[in-house]
């Protein structure tokens, strides 16, 4: 898995980390039980601080996509609370529509987007 951090983004790199390794887990390029480079080894890698990288670990740990183990670092392990996780996409997505609505983008538009997307990831 290759992690390319933008250092001109707005976008804070623990963040661009976090949204790049659960892309990398919904395209099956990081599967249940593999371990992801120590924090030392990510933050060396990708020219960024520890801390960084240990944020980012941190938000996946709490979100349900790692788990860490002191055998193995961190573990890509996807637990799966349906309602809570149902719940925080309702949150997510409110905004989204909301900028659709406002933008003019109708409803099929959006569902469209949607399924091209579940498209890119399915295959």
């Amino acid at each position: 898995m290759i992690i390319e951090i933008d250092f001109n983004s707005q976008e804070a790199i623990y963040i661009q980390l976090r949204n790049q390794i659960v892309v990398a887990i919904a395209q099956d390029k990081l599967k249940e039980g593999q371990s992801l480079p120590s924090v030392r080894q990510m933050a060396d890698n990708l020219g960024v601080n520890m801390h960084t990288v240990n944020k980012a670990y941190s938000i996946l740990k709490q979100e349900g996509y790692l788990k860490l183990d002191r055998r193995k670092g961190a573990v890509i392990s996807v637990e799966a609370d349906k309602d809570a996780e149902m719940q925080a996409l309702y949150d997510d997505m409110e905004m989204l529509v909301a900028r659709a609505v406002c933008k003019g983008i109708s409803r099929e538009e959006m569902t469209l987007l949607v399924q091209n997307m579940y498209d890119n990831f399915e295959g």
